[in-house]
């Protein structure tokens, strides 16, 4: 909103700075990680108050997680509302690629608002049932992939570019929706799973969408892409200020949810936020690097998965408990030893994702 100030600009004053993608996100960063700071106590203050019991605890997980009964969940209330702030206050409004994000994001939080509520109303871990979750989240992400698609420049409309491979482009067709719904829902969904120690979800999810915002608006600026030699997708810029508000917005958050938690990210927080991640790396067309960048979430969703398969088919286990930070609590790796070891490998895989940008 604030950028229609250039309006008063007359190119060498205080407004012209609005026109900066770079200031403009910096203005986000901190609107939101303020935000974050002023509204977190009272908002944790209301979730304990009306939750009473707080999140209910898998019986079945680490006994070392049962004395977190009672933490209130749904903390993800307060990333959402200083990221819509502070994106709506930073962001251009014109920008279809803001639109789709912010559609996808709030849309999945809505999903993880409904799971959360039916926990925590109920007091039982079983929320919204799966299937209605998968199907909601396909239909979000099938209309952001089509949104997605035919604002693309032309050239790149329904077509997946691949990282290294510069020149690349595979032809979907009508097939990418489809394609682009595994993306987003997998995103979110991985997330979620990886949502399980306090603070393990959030810094990679940073880490992440830092990694992504900077790929935003490198692939936004045509002098830029002619650089690095990867594909020129006019007005993915503006999706450095969301990213920088998510990171703020985060960094609010998790002053609280650093060990020992006071309040939980929840599937409103999670399932949002992996949706994100997800709609950005369309909307740049860096499908694959999430799939780089974002490792850790695809390691302990693949953990979950081989878990399940391979229980049905022979009764085993591979892990000790799934998904796999779980396993080495078992192992006994104390929580802040898995959270930290998990965000140095989250940090070395945003690096990767980054030099795909100019490996050839």
């Amino acid at each position: 909103m604030l950028y229609w100030l250039t309006e008063f600009s007359d190119g060498g004053d205080l407004f012209n700075l609005f026109r900066y993608i770079t200031f403009r996100a910096g203005g986000a960063f901190f609107t939101a990680l303020i935000f974050g700071f002023i509204f977190g106590k009272p908002l944790i203050n209301i979730l304990r108050k009306r939750q009473g019991k707080g999140q209910p605890i898998r019986e079945d997980g680490p006994q070392s997680h049962m004395v977190k009964q009672g933490t209130p969940t749904m903390g993800g209330l307060l990333i959402l509302s200083a990221l819509l702030v502070a994106t709506l206050l930073w962001a251009r409004w014109d920008n279809p690629y803001v639109w789709i994000t912010l559609f996808v994001t709030y849309s999945f939080g809505l999903i993880g608002f409904a799971d959360d509520y039916a926990k925590v109303s109920k007091a039982t871990t079983a929320g919204v049932p799966g299937r209605v979750r998968f199907g909601l989240g396909l239909v979000i992400a099938g209309i952001a992939g089509y949104w997605a698609s035919v604002v693309h420049p032309e050239g790149l409309q329904f077509q997946l570019a691949l990282p290294v491979f510069k020149d690349t482009l595979w032809n979907f067709g009508l097939f990418f929706i489809p394609f682009v719904m595994i993306v987003i829902v997998g995103s979110a969904n991985a997330v979620n799973l990886t949502d399980g120690l306090d603070g393990l979800a959030i810094m990679p999810v940073m880490i992440a969408a830092g990694t992504l915002g900077v790929i935003a608006y490198a692939v936004g600026r045509v002098d830029f892409t002619e650089y690095l030699d990867v594909h020129y997708v006019p007005g993915t810029g503006e999706l450095f200020i969301f990213t920088a508000a998510l990171i703020g917005g985060g960094l609010g958050f998790l002053w609280y949810n650093a060990p020992p938690a006071a309040v939980f990210m929840g599937d409103t927080g999670s399932l949002a936020l992996g949706g994100a991640l997800g709609a950005i790396a369309v909307a740049t067309k860096h499908e694959i690097v999430l799939a780089i960048v974002g490792g850790l979430f695809v390691v302990e969703a693949l953990s979950v998965i081989i878990q399940v398969l391979y229980f049905k088919k022979t009764g085993k286990r591979v892990f000790l408990m799934a998904p796999i930070h779980h396993h080495f609590e078992h192992k006994g790796w104390q929580e802040p030893q898995i959270v930290i070891r998990f965000w140095i490998i989250s940090l070395i895989l945003a690096l990767i994702g980054l030099a795909t940008l100019k490996v050839r």
